[in-house]
């Protein structure tokens, strides 16, 4: 995850302060700072398509979409980990050795999703995935066998964003986990080399210790630990938001698992998390937030059908992937281009990293990940924008790795940057929408399942041969 987007509502008090802290380090993207730190030079896809007047078909334009974001993980995967780099930009201590961990999980399945259309070859893929779980296993630091958020691409030591959070991330090590359990499933054959991989993964799932992360004296999971500062940072998991998967996966572990009561006490915190809020008319049951809350946890969870005690997560998502279409239709602040754009998450800006959703903290400021993320949600929505992005633009939002990160188009403004984890997520959730692929993968892993079952969830996919109905297209 980027910089200041892990931590809101609730939270929002620890995200300014990060903010403000990212800013006065030189991690702000302002066009000073970018100028006195010249981006990372990306190595050129081999073939760069751009964007032509040509007018393509809804597949051919999601191919396209899919195929030139995948770029980010292929072409400008580290050299020596093969794990995702945070962003393309060179700003501060960030150096073009620093991976993201979450970032990398999405990137895996953003590697199957490519596998399994024929754009890189299975055993190229393959080779990707062996080549980041060997570096996990052999040179990445790890605390009770958890990573951190980022980690030296080169050395595998850890980075650290402030001294206290030198240690383990439970959020970002679910992310990766997602993907390297999809990658498990996905990697299923029987000769050596996949049935290796397998067992490679299996060895870093069985020694991650999720229940290392219950803060004595607290109901629920703790997002940081530090060898040597404990939980300084002390930011409990607690929904809404991004992070429903790291309760998904610590329930999964086969050897270091959570109780239903952990998940009970500290996601759903005793049923408070039950706010039903009121956005564009529709009913929130969760609450609201950026779109990004509605992207993570689901590239392989499926909310198609799951429900806990508290909420129906298929309405969450689906809703308010709507009410921030609505929004930017409706447009109260008067921002040149909503409507059109669309789908409030967390960013680059013109003025640093920003995290915005509809009614607060609304910027101006439009990544194309937020609609083309939502996919699953808002098809028909969803295409409409990544139609404008592509045919609108003149190209200004087109680039090696798919779209720019963000733009404002009040100010006249485009990021000249991109990030893992809005780009893996617009390889993914496509993937999901057109044929639910890491869903499925996902959602059939056995500890999956089972700890879906001990958690006390609902889901299509626990019914014996059942699975959930596809989403609908979206019209001509």
């Amino acid at each position: 995850m980027g910089l200041a987007s892990r931590i809101f509502g609730k939270k929002s008090r620890k995200r300014a302060r990060l903010a403000a802290i990212f800013a006065l380090a030189g991690f702000g993207l302002s066009g000073a700072a970018q100028a006195q730190t010249p981006a990372i030079p990306p190595t050129p896809p081999a073939s760069v398509q751009q964007a032509a007047p040509a007018k393509l078909t809804d597949e051919q334009l999601l191919d396209l979409a899919q195929r030139q974001t995948l770029n980010y993980f292929i072409e400008f995967a580290h050299p020596v980990s093969g794990m995702a780099r945070e962003r393309t930009n060179n700003i501060a201590d960030y150096g073009a050795d620093i991976v993201a961990t979450g970032g990398t999980g999405f990137g895996v399945m953003a590697i199957v999703t490519g596998a399994s259309r024929g754009w890189i070859s299975r055993d190229e893929a393959r080779g990707r995935v062996d080549k980041i779980v060997d570096f996990l296993s052999t040179k990445a630091d790890t605390y009770n066998g958890l990573f951190p958020h980022y980690l030296d691409g080169t050395t595998g030591k850890t980075f650290a964003w402030n001294k206290a959070d030198n240690g383990s991330d439970l959020v970002e090590s679910a992310f990766l986990f997602q993907g390297l359990i999809t990658a498990r499933e996905y990697f299923s054959g029987s000769d050596p080399a996949e049935t290796a991989l397998r067992g490679k993964i299996n060895k870093l799932w069985e020694a991650a210790n999720w229940t290392s992360h219950i803060q004595p004296g607290t109901p629920g999971l703790t997002w940081n630990r530090s060898p040597d500062y404990g939980w300084k940072i002390n930011l409990a998991v607690q929904g809404w938001n991004e992070a429903l998967i790291a309760y998904v996966m610590a329930a999964s572990s086969p050897t270091h698992p959570i109780s239903r009561a952990v998940f009970e006490q500290g996601w759903d915190r005793g049923g408070k998390i039950a706010k039903h809020a009121a956005k564009e008319g529709l009913d929130l049951p969760a609450g609201s937030g950026p779109l990004f809350f509605t992207h993570y946890s689901f590239l392989g969870l499926d909310p198609r059908g799951l429900k806990d005690k508290y909420i129906d997560y298929e309405a969450q998502t689906r809703n308010q992937a709507l009410a921030s279409h609505a929004y930017a239709v409706r447009n109260p602040k008067g921002f040149k281009g909503y409507g059109p754009a669309w789908g409030l998450t967390a960013s680059d800006g013109p003025n640093g990293y920003v995290v915005e959703e509809p009614g607060k903290n609304d910027k101006g400021v439009i990544a194309p990940t937020g609609a083309l993320s939502s996919f699953p949600y808002t098809p028909e929505y969803s295409m409409q924008a990544l139609r404008h992005y592509y045919e609108d633009y003149d190209g200004k939002l087109w680039g090696e790795y798919g779209f720019v990160d963000s733009f404002d188009e009040t100010k006249n403004w485009q990021a000249k940057t991109d990030l893992a984890i809005d780009e893996g997520p617009i390889v993914v959730m496509i993937e999901n929408y057109r044929s639910g692929l890491l869903w499925k993968l996902f959602m059939n892993a056995p500890e999956v399942q089972a700890g879906l079952k001990k958690l006390g969830f609902e889901s299509p996919w626990l019914a014996k041969d059942v699975a959930p109905t596809p989403p609908p297209k979206p019209k001509p």
